[in-house]
């Protein structure tokens, strides 16, 4: 196992989320400030005024039943899709209607419910494209393959193979993406986000496919990239377990609107949580 990845950034300890959490208090500390984002698709309301303080070092979960607006909040907030109304600040800067990839080089990065590499590259070159985001380059260096391009390459290769070893595999490095196995996709496409230095990781349904021991490692994986490289977290899952043993402070979504929020016990003995994951059944 490789030496821990220098770390992305400076954090503060891991704060204590609690259900009672004085929200101005939130909002001075968030890295991430969210306020009344909502989108609407043709009249269709997706997400309806959405809000979050997101302190840096939290693994926030956000969960909800199918077609309460967690994948549609994540590509609001990533910049795939832009807000109908509302206000997204990270670190203090307005980026509500940003491009993907100026959020992205900004610092928050994400996956996708569906995966979504480069089948025909290597898992090593889809780390490294991660990696590129911000590497230096030289227009003339590139072109004649200078002594700094060629050493600049070997780094990057090195940078990625310790990602590889963190993300458990770095024996796959030399396969092409397509043929691996579907938990170690799942992996690689996480090791390419984090791969582009990100301040805010959000994952969208990361186990997906993935068995209970795969699940477990990657639970731990998790942990690791908030206390090892400084990462912020912002988890949507359907698997209620992994949310509650890894996130620090849970929302809920119902038809694009939050109708809960607080720590794990505080969410799991929530009236309106229960209504809306059972209440339907029993009533059908």
């Amino acid at each position: 196992m490789a030496e821990p990845l220098p770390q992305a950034s400076t954090g503060p300890d891991r704060p204590n989320a609690t259900a009672g959490a004085d929200p101005e208090a939130g909002a001075v500390d968030a890295i991430l400030r969210v306020r009344g984002l909502s989108k609407t698709f043709r009249g269709l309301t997706a997400l309806t005024e959405y809000d979050l303080d997101l302190p840096a070092g939290r693994i926030h979960g956000v969960i909800g039943p199918n077609g309460a607006g967690k994948t549609t909040l994540f590509h609001v907030l990533s910049g795939f899709l832009r807000p109908t109304t509302g206000s997204i600040s990270f670190e203090g800067q307005e980026i509500a209607g940003w491009p993907s990839y100026k959020v992205a080089r900004l610092g928050i990065a994400r996956t996708f419910q569906n995966i979504r590499l480069f089948g025909d590259e290597t898992a090593l070159d889809n780390v490294i494209v991660g990696l590129q985001a911000h590497a230096p380059r030289s227009l003339v260096g590139t072109i004649f393959s200078s002594r700094g391009f060629r050493a600049g390459e070997r780094a990057l290769e090195e940078r990625a193979t310790e990602l590889l070893e963190l993300f458990g595999i770095a024996a796959q490095r030399d396969r092409l993406a397509r043929h691996l196995a579907y938990g170690d996709q799942r992996r690689l496409e996480i090791a390419r986000a984090v791969a582009s230095g990100p301040r805010i990781l959000l994952l969208d349904e990361p186990n997906a496919g993935m068995n209970p021991v795969e699940t477990q490692d990657l639970l731990r994986l998790i942990r690791r990239l908030r206390d090892e490289l400084k990462i912020t977290v912002v988890l949507v899952a359907h698997d209620i377990p992994l949310v509650m043993n890894l996130c620090d402070r849970i929302q809920v979504l119902n038809y694009g609107r939050t109708i809960a929020e607080g720590d794990p016990a505080a969410v799991r003995a929530d009236e309106a949580v229960i209504e809306a994951y059972i209440g339907r059944a029993r009533s059908a």
